[in-house]
């Protein structure tokens, strides 16, 4: 459906603080659900699949607002990288009050078993960019397997001291999103669809080894640059929340990158939302 350019620019981030939640005209006033992407390759097909849409902008931040079988769903570009995703993320809590929040699009697979086209269902996300290095001399290089991961989230000090901030934190997928996600799989025929963990951060690793390491330390399905950032303020305002990604390539078995993988995430995601309104609906 085409979608109306009624392009709202708001100047800066303070102009958002208190801001009536922002509906498409005819709608309930129903919480709505956040379907997020960071590039157009990611949002673009389900943007243009709301009814009764607009578009508004706050700096660089894009926002459409429409309506999925008449309800309430914002589609949000977050830009790419872990801090562009976190701002967009708070943007949409505080402006849109959804009631969950699906961080989407796609990714590189962590396993060989995995093809392009093949979805993961977060449900887990982990940040594969919080670390503290081994102490090593100059001249000693770099040495990965000595890295310890860091939760900021356990420690109010700081976190290279804090022996019980060397973990993993993990962001775990809403259950109702899940259980939506699930009861749709078998619509999507382009791959399979699975259940993992999604590793996020603002490195693309391109070395087997460190990437086995991730795989076997943390479970990592496969790698992107947002889920887990959106997923860390997502929590914090407690709203619920699920990454969905599509492989889009996969250096552990040689697949090489499909630009079709990004629209075919985007019509099983468009599934996922509507038996999830449909949930709420029936008290799911």
């Amino acid at each position: 459906m085409q979608i109306t350019r009624a392009v709202v620019l708001v100047t800066g981030l303070a102009a958002c603080g208190g801001c009536a939640v922002a509906r498409a005209p005819g709608t309930s006033a129903a919480q709505p659900v956040v379907v997020q992407g960071a590039m157009d390759v990611e949002v673009r097909k389900l943007a243009a699949g709301l009814a009764n849409a607009r578009e508004e902008r706050i700096r660089e931040f894009r926002f459409w607002i429409g309506t999925i079988d008449g309800y309430p769903v914002v589609v949000s570009k977050t830009l790419k990288g872990m801090e562009n995703a976190a701002a967009a993320t708070a943007l949409a809590a505080e402006r849109y009050h959804p009631a969950a929040i699906i961080n989407q699009g796609t990714a590189g697979g962590h396993q060989p078993d995995l093809h392009v086209f093949d979805i993961v269902l977060g449900v887990e996300a982990v940040n594969l960019g919080s670390f503290k290095t081994g102490y090593r001399a100059r001249g000693d290089g770099s040495v990965v397997a000595d890295w310890s991961p860091l939760d900021l989230l356990r420690t109010e000090g700081s976190a290279g001291q804090d022996p019980n901030a060397r973990a993993m934190r993990r962001f775990r997928g809403d259950p109702g999103l899940l259980d939506a996600a699930r009861r749709v799989r078998g619509r999507y025929q382009r791959g399979q669809v699975i259940e993992g963990v999604i590793g996020s951060s603002e490195v693309w690793n391109s070395e087997i080894d460190r990437i086995q390491r991730f795989h076997d330390l943390y479970g990592t399905t496969a790698e992107e640059m947002e889920a887990a950032s959106s997923a860390q303020i997502a929590g914090l305002f407690q709203i619920p929340f699920l990454g969905i990604r599509v492989v889009s390539n996969n250096i552990m078995n040689g697949e090489a990158y499909d630009t079709r993988t990004g629209e075919a995430c985007q019509d099983y995601v468009y599934d996922v939302v509507k038996a999830y309104v449909e949930g709420r609906a029936k008290g799911r």
